[in-house]
């Protein structure tokens, strides 16, 4: 039974038990409580006292447990200890044979057993309504029990507590700025006007988390072809989330699941994966990149084909062939794939193409390239491969770039211009005939007579030797012109001479007597110490 209904008991049964003449009682018998608001389980002093000059037997009615604490000649006091509900006191006695009576009511308070925010949504979206729901259970007296909804200390709504339990909601619309923010509820049973305080009783607080995310998919980049051993990347960019950094992004190909890197700047997120294609996804696959922010997700789908394009393979039967030798050219790939060997195309797709040549000097360093050609989803590949081959033949010595006659002039620069070809690369030398004097090939010097004569130019590997003969012919530059200076040089140096010998002779010749002897001086002139000597 509620507080009210059992005063409403508690009243009429009094004024059952009343007897007839009381309820005009001469003088007033009144029940006073200096504190009538308590907490439940409390204890209260009840003062009853009268103006009846001569009262007899006052006492106080009540089924509470009670003990008396005090009287007087007009008046009793008695405590009540564990009251846990509102009660109605009556104070009764006798004044000169007619019952007095005096009543009152003790109002008990409790704080509430629970006071509960229902859970928030794990992520509510931006722009959508959000309904708070606080539960209240317990709590008393209800009239002065009120419930407030709060975001942090921002009072959000205030409404009385109704109904046990008692819920209380409020409805806000959720933004960006709500995101990590903290609601609550709370109660507050004010009893200040009855001389109590403000008590307030809290429920725990809880996060909410708010996000944006937008109607449009993912933007995904991937290779539409790719085939089966390559790496290839995975990009997959979604712009205006909110908030960013807790977008959850899966990666797959086909049923292979790719470990992304995510990276968020502003609103913008953007995954990035690299993955190897194996022959077991050969054909038409998927590739799903799947963006994930609260309880919401936006998903992108791109076709890919993974193909095998195997080969070309180009193989030589001999690598380095002896000339005169056969040598078998052949280019092989895949399946489904068409190879053409020098413009030479295989029988059908899958067939290998083949040549076969007899090894020449025109074909060493010979380059033979195969064209492979594959169809996949409506595109033509193509890859290409070479191969070169060389052959083995004795060296020789171009006779066209190796002159066999010279004229050259004497203190003259030229250069020999022998050549050899040959596989391997021959080595030559020209030494010349009788005396085996080597002369510089392919390299300038000073031509002088003593380089006349014939020259044996050898080439020489170890597949044979080839030798051409050289006739150099070096000639003086003027020789007619030589003789004839020669000539006027030696008449003038015989004229010179007996000049001389004419013009000194008078001078240098004397005779003397000596003795008898004649003597005759040499012509050579005489010591400067001799001069005057007779």
């Amino acid at each position: 039974m509620s507080p009210a209904g059992l005063l409403l008991s508690s009243l009429l049964l009094v004024c059952c038990l009343l007897p007839p003449g009381a309820q005009g009682q001469e003088f007033s018998l009144r029940a006073e409580l200096p504190r009538p608001v308590g907490p439940a389980g409390g204890s209260f002093v009840v003062n009853c006292s009268t103006d009846c000059p001569n009262p007899r037997v006052i006492t106080l009615e009540t089924s509470l447990l009670k003990k008396p604490v005090g009287s007087g000649l007009r008046w009793a006091a008695f405590e009540l200890s564990d009251v846990t509900s509102d009660s109605l006191i009556l104070c009764s006695g006798f004044c000169n044979g007619i019952q007095m009576t005096g009543s009152s009511v003790i109002t008990v308070y409790r704080l509430p057993e629970r006071v509960e925010l229902a859970p928030l949504p794990p992520w509510q979206p931006v722009g959508e309504n959000l309904t708070l729901r606080c539960q209240v259970a317990g709590g008393a007296p209800r009239a002065n029990l009120s419930v407030v909804l709060l975001r942090g200390e921002q009072e959000l709504s205030r409404q009385p507590a109704v109904g046990d339990p008692a819920e209380a909601t409020a409805t806000v619309l959720a933004g960006r700025d709500d995101h990590l923010a903290n609601f609550s509820c709370r109660t507050e049973l004010d009893l200040r006007s009855q001389g109590e305080g403000l008590f307030q009783n809290s429920s725990a607080p809880r996060q909410l988390r708010t996000f944006a995310l937008p109607m449009t998919p993912p933007h995904l980049v991937v290779p539409r072809l790719l085939e089966v051993g390559t790496t290839f990347s995975v990009s997959c960019t979604l712009d205006r989330l909110f908030p960013a950094s807790e977008a959850q992004v899966q990666l797959a190909l086909g049923n292979q699941k790719l470990n992304p890197a995510v990276e968020s700047h502003g609103d913008t997120v953007t995954a990035t994966a690299t993955a190897t294609a194996s022959a077991e996804q050969e054909g038409a696959r998927d590739i799903v990149c799947n963006m994930t922010l609260g309880s919401d997700s936006r998903e992108a789908r791109e076709n890919l084909t993974v193909y095998s394009f195997w080969g070309p393979i180009l193989n030589l039967s001999k690598s380095n062939a002896s000339e005169g030798t056969e040598v078998t050219v052949t280019c092989v790939a895949g399946a489904g794939v068409h190879v053409t060997l020098d413009g030479v195309p295989a029988a059908a797709p899958g067939q290998p193409a083949q040549i076969q040549l007899n090894a020449t000097e025109r074909d060493d360093g010979r380059n033979f390239v195969c064209n492979a050609t594959l169809e996949v989803d409506g595109e033509i590949l193509h890859k290409n491969r070479s191969v070169q081959l060389r052959v083995l033949y004795g060296p020789k010595i171009d006779q066209a770039k190796c002159p066999q006659h010279l004229t050259w002039k004497a203190r003259t620069t030229h250069i020999l211009e022998c050549q050899a070809r040959g596989n391997p690369d021959p080595q030559l030398h020209c030494f010349k005939e009788v005396s085996w004097t080597k002369v510089p090939v392919g390299v300038p010097f000073t031509v002088t007579l003593n380089y006349s004569g014939t020259y044996s130019c050898r080439a020489v590997s170890s597949r044979g030797t080839h030798t051409v003969t050289v006739v150099m012919d070096v000639q003086d530059r003027n020789p007619h012109a030589v003789t004839v200076a020669m000539v006027v040089l030696t008449t003038l140096g015989f004229v010179t001479t007996a000049a001389a010998l004419v013009f000194a002779g008078p001078r240098r010749r004397r005779v003397s007597q000596d003795g008898g002897r004649r003597v005759r001086y040499s012509p050579a002139p005489a010591e400067p110490g001799d001069w005057g000597r007779g």
